[in-house]
């Protein structure tokens, strides 16, 4: 009797779990009604759909208010959907590739450019014999590289009866390659990465790149960025995390226990908060995170747009699976601390998605301590401003990329530290 009691409970908490993730698709959806017409949020989405999408391209410029957010919040409920028709249940990293998901849709992701690498994920799966559910990952955060197929199709004037045929091809073998890649790159920065698919995806974009340009096909980066909707975005996004946090404290049983502890979680590869520390105070955590990541833009002076709003929405996602105040804050030091230093404009789209992004290295500073953090984030600034070149902005998740050069680079500093200080240590106390 127990036993059908406690299955019982577990179908009501996966249930519970799905319905948290589908009301944000449908709450972003209710709220671009507030913002545009239906009319003009159909017009939007074409304009988003036939958009190269390559970095950086503002949907809330592109499509809208209400485009923008029709697309993210479409695209949130088919990736649930998509999940949830596996079988599984929710666990700390479906849920950070859902809020990716999300947050991309703002600047980069939609239907049309992600359908063809999640199909040729799928077909790997099939290739691979086993189940497309154990491949979930590379196709939801494999649509980082939409903008690949959305350059293809739109932005070389080819005929679109061959360059959507042309763009679908090129989409479906990046989702093909993507599930061994990531695997294989995971090895490379040891896990103190947490994009892991943006640094398989830059380094697959940064070979489609060089395909392209040998058929005389430049791909070149864009600066489209909207401004002035700072008091739009703050009031649906405050109010959705403090919502978080709410439902997160009753599902606690009205309290915040456990939270202490899951502040002492490094963040590395793999940290499933959900399994850790339970589902309401993952809840709590994400709330809290996208609280910090709003105010963050906002007492800086910068501005709530459609990239900025994507960025915040993957550290949310990410507070489920490795990331929390103690360390992402660190991170955001370190790269505020260079912009302060170095020859960029501090509040342009690039410098602050440099901070809400670079907090991909946050298991540096869970593991190292806050000050290797600041000096990570301060490198990863340098680093991600000089590696788009390479992907031409074919893959979205750039901070991915270029965090994984530094932690791959960084971890084994800090380890030989750790061993000359611990060697040392040991000889000082048997004298």
């Amino acid at each position: 009797m127990s036993n059908v009691k406690k299955i019982k409970d577990e179908k009501y908490k996966i249930s519970q779990k799905y319905l948290l993730v589908y009301l944000l698709g449908i709450y972003l959806i209710i709220v671009s009604l507030f913002f545009d017409s239906p009319k003009d949020i159909l017009s939007g989405l074409k304009d988003i759909i036939l958009s190269p999408d390559n970095l950086i391209t503002d949907y809330v410029k592109v499509g809208g208010m209400g485009g923008a957010y029709f697309n993210s919040g479409m695209l949130t409920i088919l990736s649930v959907f998509l999940v949830r028709k596996t079988g599984v249940s929710l666990n700390g990293p479906l849920i950070a590739a859902i809020f990716t998901v999300c947050g991309f849709s703002f600047f980069g992701k939609n239907i049309f450019n992600s359908i063809p690498i999640t199909l040729g994920v799928y077909l790997y799966s099939k290739f691979e014999k086993t189940e497309f559910k154990n491949y979930l990952l590379p196709a939801l955060f494999g649509s980082a590289l939409g903008p690949l197929v959305g350059e293809i199709a739109f932005g070389f004037g080819i005929p679109l009866s061959k360059s959507i045929l042309l763009a679908y091809l090129a989409g479906i073998i990046v989702g093909f390659v993507l599930p061994p890649l990531s695997q294989a790159f995971l090895r490379f920065h040891q896990g103190f990465n947490l994009y892991n698919v943006g640094f398989t995806a830059g380094m697959v974009g940064m070979f489609a790149t060089a395909v392209l340009k040998m058929f005389d096909m430049d791909v070149e980066t864009v600066n489209i960025i909207s401004s002035g909707n700072n008091v739009q975005h703050a009031v649906v996004f405050y109010f959705y995390f403090i919502l978080m946090i709410i439902i997160g404290f009753i599902l606690n049983n009205k309290s915040f226990r456990d939270y202490k502890e899951l502040l002492k979680n490094t963040g590395q590869l793999m940290a499933d908060f959900i399994s850790l520390y339970g589902f309401p105070i993952t809840l709590i955590n994400m709330g809290i995170m996208g609280i910090i990541g709003t105010t963050f833009i906002l007492v800086i002076g910068g501005d709530l747009t459609g990239p900025t709003v994507g960025g915040i929405l993957t550290i949310v996602g990410f507070a489920a699976f490795g990331k929390h105040p103690k360390n992402t804050i660190p991170i955001l030091i370190g790269v505020r601390l260079a912009t302060f230093l170095n020859t960029y404009d501090n509040l342009s789209a690039s410098t602050l998605l440099a901070a809400l992004f670079g907090t991909t290295l946050a298991p540096i500073a869970g593991k190292y301590g806050a000050f290797a953090g600041i000096f990570a984030g301060f490198c990863h600034a340098a680093l991600v401003a000089n590696v788009g070149y390479l992907h031409g902005g074919m893959n979205l998740y750039n901070n991915g990329f270029s965090g994984g050069f530094i932690a791959a680079t960084l971890v084994p500093i800090y380890d030989s530290i750790i061993s000359a200080i611990e060697r040392r240590k040991n000889i000082y106390e048997n004298q």
